[in-house]
């Protein structure tokens, strides 16, 4: 059984009644086979009338941003009820349909570092799935090394005039939004870097997306050109983006650590996808026991990275996170996600190489892309090798020695 500090288990089954309830009476039954579906879509909202009867009835509910004030358009609710109506959208088949940037990393940047007009503008059109948002951190030759940022904002008065280049920006081609790390000081490394807000209609933002190996175009190349953007739009203090920025790497890398691998593909456990596709001996198992032992291990370290992340849900809780932990968990659900996507395609055999044609079912055709989408885990929110870095100088102390 769950235990939670702030909340009787009493009290907790209590509210787990209501949003079963809630979702069975407001989840429309149309879309209770289309989660995958919908994962395809993002960073765009699919279109259609259920899909946004259903965004409507959450965001009425404040349940797009369970966690966040009322006042920003969230639901108000304790760490441990945001926790589990998110396990309760997985467990009935549906899904927070305004979930992105905006609601993972952004959301809660702003929170701790944004001024009362930013929070007022920005959190509560989040909250309402009105906006979308991208991330503009990366650059050629500033990935891994991301303080060596060139992107610049030049004051210019009453705003600043950004010029420069981010790549492996992440749904830039659908989003409204970028939050953008500028430098503001050319004579400082970390100490020369700002946190600012762009429009991406602002005139001068040129978005050139990139094919992936997967066949999709999840990726682009983002270019800013005598880019004007309001003073209004600096979050925090001038060449004090550097905390900002790494503060919210941290719920970056926390977003990747929930109770379920992949937002498309067969998502069910591999246990019962073998059902499918191996061979079953007479006792009801796996005949093949070699697999069975490697997916019985899986499992079970996917179980400990549950519990792990549940941990440090909850010393964010108590004000004391995202903390270096993310890197850890980011780390483990890298290694966790590869290694599953490579036991389904062995299980799947055949099945699992499909890229066109009628013989291969939509979730095998879309188990082969996220096989191939999901290596990049191992590069994107800081590479494997940099969060080893992290762990072994801020979580273990360890210095290096010349």
């Amino acid at each position: 059984m769950d235990t939670f500090a702030d909340a009787t288990a009493g009290e907790l089954n209590s509210f787990r009644d209501e949003v079963r309830g809630w979702i069975q009476e407001n989840f429309p039954a149309s879309l209770r086979e289309k989660i995958e579906e919908y994962y395809r879509t993002l960073p765009r909202y699919p279109e259609g009338a259920d899909w946004k009867l259903w965004k409507d009835r959450v965001v009425q509910k404040g349940w797009g941003t369970p966690g966040w004030p009322v006042e920003y358009g969230g639901g108000g609710l304790s760490t441990e009820q945001a926790r589990l109506l998110e396990r309760e959208y997985l467990a009935s088949g549906a899904f927070n349909p305004v979930e992105g940037f905006g609601t993972s990393m952004l959301g809660p940047t702003l929170l701790e570092y944004g001024n009362e007009q930013q929070k007022q503008m920005h959190l509560t059109r989040v909250s309402r799935g009105e906006v979308r948002w991208c991330q503009g951190y990366s650059e050629p030759g500033s990935g891994s090394d991301l303080a060596s940022l060139r992107t610049k904002a030049e004051d210019e008065g009453d705003h600043y005039l950004i010029n420069g280049q981010k790549i492996w920006t992440s749904g830039s081609r659908y989003a409204d939004w970028c939050f953008c790390l500028v430098r503001t000081d050319q004579s400082r490394k970390q100490e020369g870097i700002s946190f600012i807000l762009i429009d991406m209609k602002s005139k001068g933002v040129d978005v050139r997306p990139i094919q992936l190996i997967s066949g999709q175009w999840h990726f682009s190349e983002v270019f800013f050109t005598d880019v004007k953007v309001p003073k209004e739009n600096l979050v925090g203090q001038l060449n004090k983006g550097w905390s900002i920025a790494k503060r919210l790497l941290q719920f970056e890398r926390n977003t990747v650590t929930d109770n379920r691998f992949s937002v498309a593909g067969d998502v069910r456990p591999l246990s019962v996808v073998a059902r499918d596709y191996v061979e079953i001996d007479a006792s009801g198992q796996i005949a093949n026991k070699d697999l069975r032992a490697r997916i019985a291990k899986h499992m079970m370290d996917f179980r400990s990275l549950q519990l792990l992340q549940r941990r440090m849900l909850d010393e964010t809780r108590d004000g004391r996170g995202p903390n270096e932990s993310a890197s850890v968990i980011k780390n483990a659900k890298a290694r966790l996600t590869q290694e599953r996507e490579e036991l389904l395609i062995e299980i799947m055999g055949v099945q699992g190489l499909g890229w066109e044609g009628d013989e291969f079912s939509q979730i095998e055709k879309d188990t082969t892309r996220v096989f191939l989408f999901d290596k990049a885990m191992s590069i994107y929110s800081g590479t494997t090798e940099i969060q080893n870095n992290i762990i072994a100088k801020r979580t273990l102390g360890l210095l290096d020695h010349q």
